[in-house]
């Protein structure tokens, strides 16, 4: 049985029940002490969770938005977990229809929390059901139709939601204003990586040096999920071709065959730039245009590439559209156009 009700393996879909999803499941963080990172927003809600626990009232309702993988999922059920409450897990797509989210409410026990992944994919009149049930804890039913019908109210348990985001601007505003807590997960340092791999390393067995830590956190993306994958790719490679400990030059081998470069960059990072620069001239070009000059969709680019670029200086935006900068073409080895020299 698991402890809690965290993590549930009826949580996974059956045909994700693997191992690599277990062990994904054991390098998660299980207590808010553990969390690496995002100082401010764990404290705040230490706060939060000691002042409710003492009211002995659930906590406000609480949205999480960052980047992927930037531990809100995790959030979600630390957060629970710390409120010793069982948690129910969905996503805005899976919510079809309105009676989906009704029979989930309904079933809620008080102090109940309630994950929506993705909850900016609601669907509009689903996300009308919902303003009652945040407010003022009730589910409004419709019966029958035209002028017979009718409107019953039924009380629902007290409870809290959780919804996470990749794309905060898609919320409708009033969705957005019935959230207690606003939280925004940013990208991590090097340091915080460092401290993360670690961590999962110690859980994995995996014998680190310092020098392996920093190389693999510092081609991370900023990004605890990428960090643990790329620490795993690093544990095949050196079960295979080395003693089990991961050095330098295995780190250095394993990264090199999962095709990251010194910045961080894979294989799409890098196509994207590429065709930018040599099939636009460096830009400025439009997002619809460089998404199918690579086959890749709009959504991937600005939610995936495009903050990384970015915060690496090399793509910027501009009012015409998607341009390199003089840092992509040093760091692709290529030579810059004169007027992007002068900039």
């Amino acid at each position: 049985m698991p402890e809690d009700n965290f993590p549930d393996e009826r949580l996974v879909e059956p045909a994700a029940t693997t191992d690599e999803v277990v062990l994904d499941l054991t390098l998660r963080p299980r207590q808010l002490i553990d969390f690496i990172g995002q100082e401010q927003i764990k404290e705040t809600l230490n706060i939060s969770i000691q002042a409710a626990q003492k009211r002995r009232e659930p906590l406000e309702h609480i949205l999480l938005y960052g980047n992927p993988g930037l531990g809100k999922t995790t959030l979600a059920h630390i957060i629970a977990r710390e409120m010793q409450g069982p948690i129910t897990v969905t996503a805005g797509p899976a919510l079809e229809k309105v009676g989906d989210l009704a029979a989930i409410l309904s079933n809620l026990p008080s102090g109940g929390v309630l994950f929506i992944d993705e909850i900016h994919r609601l669907n509009k009149s689903i996300e009308e059901v919902l303003y009652p049930a945040l407010e003022d804890y009730c589910l409004d039913i419709v019966l029958g139709k035209g002028p017979a019908a009718r409107t019953i109210r039924l009380p629902l348990n007290r409870f809290t939601l959780i919804g996470a985001t990749t794309r905060l601007s898609l919320l409708s505003g009033p969705l957005r204003d019935r959230f207690g807590h606003t939280f925004h997960l940013n990208f991590y340092e090097p340091g915080e990586l460092e401290q993360i791999l670690r961590r999962s390393a110690g859980i994995l067995g995996v014998a680190l040096d310092e020098t392996s830590t920093a190389l693999i956190a510092s081609r991370s993306r900023r990004t605890p999920r990428i960090a643990n994958r790329l620490l795993k790719r690093v544990r095949d490679v050196a079960e295979v071709e080395g003693k089990g400990a991961v050095t330098t030059a295995i780190a250095e081998r394993a990264l090199s065959l999962l095709g990251v470069d010194t910045l961080g960059l894979d294989a799409a990072d890098r196509r994207l730039l590429v065709a930018l620069i040599e099939k636009f001239q460096g830009g400025p070009v439009g997002l619809n245009t460089l998404a199918a000059a690579i086959a890749e969709e709009i959504e991937t680019i600005e939610t995936i590439h495009e903050p990384f670029l970015m915060q690496l200086g090399l793509l910027e935006r501009t009012p015409r559209g998607r341009k390199a900068t003089a840092a992509a073409y040093a760091h692709l080895g290529l030579a810059a156009p004169k007027i992007q020299t002068l900039l």
